[in-house]
């Protein structure tokens, strides 16, 4: 989830913006989605359809339908209105059929229910009773295992379950967790939520918890502690995809380090290359991408945030400064969708529009396939034990 403003939230007046949260609300009264910022004739979305048809596509960071929200307890301030709102999977796998995508992260927030505004964006406004993290992780994780077992998404727990999920003709659901909270700093429990299905965690979001700092908070450990080392090590023996988004610089760095498979950063954007470009508190560095790039095959997933675009056509454009900065092999989509800030890319049925944007730039088919998906296979794969049944 991406950062906002409180400014963001007034002016969402009724309709309640809650940080990323805001925009599924939005979309639940006001259906109208975003504009596109092209013109696309009927040809070139044909050919975007055709490529979805051919290769896989796969969301690497996302809250299909917000299913963090439901059940939720002792929720802090205005994140209340996400719970009221409630969740809406059926209407997001839905366009997920209708974009033509393959499969996408289902990820839980693992501090949602500690973190609300403070000054100007969210960050943790208390902290959680014992047990409080473990036992929220415990109800989204159940609520998730319900999509699959209500038939409604394809369950992802290998690389080959994405094929079977294009075969069985339904959407593929990736159970993940976004924040580290409810691992309460042991490791052991990677291998429960290995167990759980649970194939990738983002280590930080907007709490720093006990493996690291955030990028968006003041440094309190100064990097990964002991605690988040023992985690990183833990997920590369379970077989866990590591995410860096949301982490401190520090922090990011000691996890690359520290981990002896490729790591992923979900949804990011890079620091402008000359000064005066838009900028923001999420962005990443140059360095820091690089060094995601060079760990055997890491990724950065494009993220269609509206923070200095306002069109699906400026999410391309950012796209394509990715690519620019760290190379086709390095880029996957990363949307955050339903749970995203102002996004510019809303809703999963205009995936062949974006696609559409990416053949307009130039970009030609075997790269688009290994962006919208074969990257994603591959750093799967690699993080991958070599009996996903273990």
């Amino acid at each position: 989830m991406a950062l906002m403003t409180k400014r963001n939230f007034l002016i969402g007046g009724a309709v309640v913006v809650v940080g990323g949260f805001g925009a599924a609300a939005y979309r639940l009264k006001h259906p109208a989605l975003v504009p596109l910022g092209y013109d696309f004739t009927a040809d070139e979305l044909a050919m975007a359809r055709s490529l979805l048809e051919k290769y896989p596509s796969i969301d690497a960071h996302a809250h299909p339908g917000r299913t963090f929200v439901s059940g939720a307890e002792n929720v802090s301030g205005m994140s209340r209105a996400a719970v009221i709102l409630g969740s809406f999977e059926s209407r997001s796998i839905g366009d997920m059929q209708a974009g033509g995508l393959t499969a996408a992260a289902f990820a839980a927030v693992a501090d949602f229910q500690a973190i609300g505004f403070v000054d100007e964006g969210l960050a943790a406004v208390r902290e959680f009773e014992p047990g409080e993290a473990w036992a929220s992780y415990q109800r989204q994780i159940a609520n998730l295992q319900q999509l699959v077992d209500s038939g409604l998404a394809y369950p992802v727990r290998s690389v080959s379950d994405f094929a079977a999920a294009r075969k069985a003709g339904k959407p593929g659901a990736l159970f993940t967790v976004e924040g580290g909270d409810y691992l309460e700093g042991r490791a052991d429990r990677v291998v429960q939520s290995y167990a759980d299905g649970v194939r990738s965690v983002t280590l930080m979001h907007y709490r720093t918890n006990e493996l690291g700092d955030i990028i968006t908070g003041t440094p309190v450990h100064n990097g990964i502690t002991p605690a988040g080392i023992a985690v990183v090590k833990a997920m590369n023996t379970a077989g866990m995809l590591i995410d860096v988004a949301h982490a401190s610089e520090a922090t990011a760095f000691g996890i690359i380090k520290a981990s002896s498979r490729p790591v992923m950063a979900s949804h990011v954007h890079i620091h402008p290359a000359k000064a005066g470009g838009i900028d923001h508190p999420r962005f990443v560095s140059r360095d820091l991408a690089s060094a995601v790039a060079e760990t055997g095959g890491g990724l950065l997933g494009a993220w269609p945030a509206g923070i200095g675009i306002t069109d699906l056509r400026g999410f391309v454009t950012r796209t394509f400064e990715l690519v620019d900065a760290v190379g086709i092999d390095h880029v996957c989509m990363g949307t955050d969708m339903d749970a995203n800030y102002k996004p510019v890319f809303d809703s999963y049925a205009r995936l062949p529009h974006y696609v559409a944007g990416l053949l307009r730039g130039g970009m030609g088919a075997p790269d688009i396939a290994k962006l919208i998906g074969g990257n994603f296979l591959r750093i799967m794969a690699a993080v991958e034990p070599c009996n996903p049944s273990e």
